[in-house]
C-alpha cells in the first residue's frame, strides 16, 4: 500500500521545513520515503523551475505560467511520484495540484474547469491521501521572506486571493485537506503534522 502526502501554503508558511521534518521522522521510523517539490522535482523540472522563478521573466503570461507548472507536475508524476507509489514508498510533496487551483486559478483568474481538465492529464489521476495546509496571512508570510523570486514579488492582494482559495479547497475536501495554524511554533506544527500522519501509517505497509 502506498501513501502520498502533500504540503500546501502561501510563501513564508513554513511548509517546506515541515515537509522535510516529516520525511526525516518517517525515515527514522524505518519507512522508505521520497521527497519531491514543485517546481523542480526532477532534472527537467529544475530547468522549468529556473524559468518560472526567474525575476527577469516578469513578462510571462498567465497561461505560459500555467502550462509550465503543469509540465513540471507531469514530469514529476512520471519520473518520481508514480514510480515511488508503485514501489509502495511514502511520497511527500512540497506543493501539488492544489497550488495550481489557488495560484493560477484564483490568483491569475484562469477558469477552474480548464485547469481541472489539464491537471487530470498532468497528475494521471493521482490524488494525495493527505494534504496539510499550513495557513498564515500574507502579511506574516512577507515578513518571513528575505529574498523574493518571481512569484514572491506579487502584492499582498494576490496572496489574499490565493489563501482564500486554499481555505475554500480545505472546506470542500475536509477528509483530505487538514489545516494547521502557521502561527504556531515550528515544533508545535511538527507535532500537529505527526498527529495527522500517524493514523495513516497504521494502514500503510
Amino acid at each position: 500500500m502506498s501513501l502520498f502526502i502533500t504540503f500546501e501554503g502561501i510563501e513564508g508558511s513554513g511548509k517546506t521545513t515541515q515537509a522535510k521534518r516529516l520525511q526525516d521522522w518517517l525515515v527514522s521510523q524505518g519507512h522508505e520515503c521520497v521527497f519531491t517539490m514543485e517546481p523542480g522535482g526532477t532534472r527537467i523540472s529544475e530547468k522549468i523551475r529556473d524559468i518560472l522563478l526567474d525575476n527577469k521573466n516578469k513578462e510571462m503570461s498567465r497561461f505560459t505560467e500555467l502550462f509550465l507548472y503543469l509540465a513540471d507536475r507531469a514530469q514529476d508524476v512520471e519520473g518520481v511520484i508514480k514510480p515511488a507509489l508503485l514501489a509502495n514508498k511514502i511520497v511527500i510533496a512540497d506543493r501539488y495540484a492544489d497550488s495550481t487551483f489557488a495560484y493560477q486559478g484564483k490568483g491569475r483568474g484562469i477558469l477552474e474547469r480548464s485547469i481541472k481538465t489539464m491537471n487530470s492529464l498532468a497528475t494521471q489521476g493521482i490524488v494525495p491521501n493527505l494534504t496539510i495546509l499550513i495557513d498564515i496571512t500574507p502579511e506574516v508570510g512577507f515578513k518571513r521572506i528575505s529574498h523574493r523570486d518571481r512569484m514572491e514579488v506579487e502584492i499582498e492582494d494576490f496572496y489574499r486571493s490565493v489563501r482564500s482559495k486554499y481555505l475554500e479547497i480545505a472546506h470542500k475536501n475536509p477528509d483530505r485537506v487538514k489545516v494547521i495554524d502557521g502561527m504556531l511554533s515550528i515544533d508545535e506544527i511538527e507535532k500537529g503534522v505527526r498527529e495527522l500522519v500517524a493514523p495513516l501509517l497504521q494502514n500503510y505497509s
